[in-house]
This record gives structure tokens, sequence and C-alpha cells, in this order.
């Protein structure tokens, strides 16, 4: 098994992945995990102060480097990087925006305001994060699925995408979108309810436009006074209309 610096090297260069898709789904790489926590352990608490700001963190996790050659653009206004964290070339983020340890962000992805991309989050070519959204981090333990947003994703303003949930490829998540292992996903196109993953997750399917929802309690104090559980619904699936109104994101690039 590589070392932690290794391993480090190793995630900030692209060459290995917390999780990586096969045929058979997402598959977790627990030893880059079990690597990473190590680095937790071993590290002693150190001012990585600079300037007038100051940071104080494990010595073993610095903020990464970037040079020209990398070319991300990170736009001035308080932004960071954790190291151990991929950013591939054309990825764009805006102030203040946060990439931790882990995580993977792949061509052409924007990263807004005030978004957050937590540890070992893999995230996919040309994914939109809007303004204040999180995505989740999960390090422990070390078999857990992280947060998977694939390839040409947006992520509307305000959502928050937690606990392992998969969002296909194409889905859109209109503003305000919550998710979770547990939160119950209905598909208003086909009638049901999303069924969970063999592991128990949350999968939103390729194409999916969902948007916030409720539905009324079933039974007890709560159905008899009319409360509403919160139910994201997939209203419809991705088609031209769609992508036209998701197209601004190109204009800022």
């Amino acid at each position: 098994m590589m070392e932690f610096q290794e391993v480090i090297k190793a995630l900030e260069k692209g060459e290995v992945r917390v999780a990586e898709k096969t045929a058979g789904g997402w598959k977790v790489n627990s030893w880059v995990k079990e690597a990473i926590l190590e680095g937790f352990r071993i590290g002693k608490l150190a001012d990585m102060s600079k300037e007038e700001y100051s940071f104080f963190d494990k010595d073993t996790l610095p903020l990464k480097k970037f040079s020209l050659e990398d070319r991300v653009r990170i736009v001035p206004g308080g932004s960071s990087v954790r190291c151990g964290a991929y950013l591939a070339p054309s990825v764009i983020m805006m102030p203040p925006s946060y990439v931790n340890i882990g995580a993977y962000v792949d061509e052409g992805t924007m990263i807004d305001s005030h978004a957050l991309v937590g540890s070992c989050a893999q995230v996919g070519k040309r994914v939109h994060i809007s303004a204040a959204s999180q995505i989740g981090g999960v390090l422990e333990p070390a078999g857990a699925l992280p947060v998977i947003i694939e390839d040409d994703a947006f992520i509307g303003g305000n959502c928050g995408i937690y606990e392992g949930t998969i969002v296909g490829e194409s889905a859109v998540l209109a503003s305000g979108v919550i998710l979770t292992k547990g939160t119950p996903v209905y598909d208003a196109v086909n009638g049901t309810f999303l069924q969970k993953s063999e592991s128990g997750q949350t999968v939103i399917p390729s194409g999916a436009v969902v948007v916030a929802g409720s539905r009324p309690a079933s039974k007890g104090p709560a159905a008899e006074v009319g409360i509403q559980i919160y139910t994201p619904v997939i209203v419809k699936y991705r088609d031209g209309k769609t992508a036209a109104s998701v197209e601004l994101e190109s204009l800022l690039r």
C-alpha cells in the first residue's frame, strides 16, 4: 500500500480516486480513504497562516498549490482547495468556495460561490454546482460510498446532496433540493417512488429533473392536522428545453 504522501500526490494528479465507475456501478477504493485517515491521525496542529490570514490545521494537510499550467481558474475572493483533491483543467471556482481532501472534480465543471465539494466527493465533467450548494463529504467508514455527481448534471442553488447519493448524468436538481440516503424521491413521470440501490443509496436517474416537493403524512396526529413530509419529485426527464434553461453557465466561462 502507498504511504500517505504518495497517495496525496497521486490523488492530486488524478492517478488514483476514492471511487471509480465500473461495469457494475461505482466502486469504493477503501485503501485510499484509509491512507487519508492515516494522514489525519499522524498530523500535528501547525500554524499555516499566510500574511493577514490565520490558518491552523494538521501539518500533514496543507492547502493545495496550483500553477498556471494546471489551467484551473480560481477567482480571487477566499476560495481554497485542500491537499489530496484533484481539479481537472478548465474547472472554475467562484469565490468563496471550498474543495476538500479526496475530492475529484472533472473537466469543465463550475463550482459557484459559497459552494462546498466535500471530502472524497466525485464530480464529473461539465457539472454546474450553483451558489450555496453542498456536496457532502465522507471519510468514515472507509468503505462508504461518497456523493457522486455524474457528467453534465446541473445542481441548483442551495441544494444539499449527502450520504452517498448518486446524481446521474445530465440530471437537473432545482434550487433547494435536499437528497440523503433516507430521502424518498417520487417519480411523477412513472408514478412510483424510486427504489434504492443494492447498498441503500438514493440514485437519481440520468436526465431526471427534480424539484422540491412534499407528500401528506399518512397516519397518526401528523395526518390529522395535515402535516406534509418533504419529498423531492421527478417532474420530467431532460429535453432540449431543459438544456436551454441551464445554458447560462456557458456564458460565464
